[in-house]
């Protein structure tokens, strides 16, 4: 029975935490899989967290221009942030 409390532990994070998570994949245009390794999260646990603030309709850093042009733009401007910290 050892293992199955080990999938029943769980950790709990600060508000904070996911919000500046969330912020760094969303507005700054980071990976799900960096952020998560960076910050010491599983990276499922991240993207859930991204796919609920996008149902929130959390909107990122200005508003993202939609069309065919929009994923280019968000790359150009993730990089752009990247270069520039």
């Amino acid at each position: 029975m050892a293992t199955a409390e080990v999938f029943m532990s769980s950790k709990r994070y600060t508000d904070e935490f996911r919000a500046e998570a969330v912020k760094q994949v969303l507005e700054r245009g980071f990976t799900v899989v960096d952020v998560a390794a960076r910050i010491g999260i599983p990276k499922h646990t991240l993207y859930d967290w991204v796919q609920k603030a996008k149902k929130a309709g959390k909107p990122a850093a200005g508003s993202a221009p939609t069309g065919t042009d929009s994923a280019e733009v968000r790359r150009l401007k993730a990089e752009l942030r990247r270069v520039t910290e």
